[in-house]
């Protein structure tokens, strides 16, 4: 079973940059899609983006297209996302899963792996 551990959360003000990484250990990395996802205070868990096992594909949600770019290191095992021009709104507990049943493209339901959280905080 695969391990994630998330890092990299942090307090921004709005406008700034952030970059998180998600280390991968216990399973071969490079049979999961792996995914982002956020929970804001008071809401349900959303999908912010995903990518596929070479990382030659990427998926994202519309509030963050042009602004979030998920990568990752296959011989490093690790998961990244880079938030460029963040916003209030971004402020969330930021997850990273992994998804060895199905396709990057494939419904949040199908990502059964999932790490512990890392929380972004974006001051206005």
């Amino acid at each position: 079973q695969l391990h994630l551990v998330e890092t990299g959360g942090g307090l921004v003000q709005a406008g700034d940059s952030l970059r998180l990484s998600c280390a991968a250990s216990g399973d071969t990395f490079d049979n999961y899609a792996m995914g982002w996802f956020r929970q804001a205070p008071g809401k349900e868990r959303e999908f912010v983006g995903s990518i596929s096992r070479l990382g030659g594909a990427t998926s994202y949600a519309d509030s963050v297209k042009g602004r979030f770019t998920i990568s990752r290191d296959n011989n490093e095992n690790t998961l990244y996302l880079q938030m460029n021009n963040l916003e209030p709104e971004d402020t969330a507990v930021y997850y990273c899963a992994g998804n060895r049943r199905s396709n990057y493209y494939s419904p949040p339901s199908d990502f059964h792996v999932w790490g512990q959280g890392t929380r972004v905080t974006v001051s206005s």
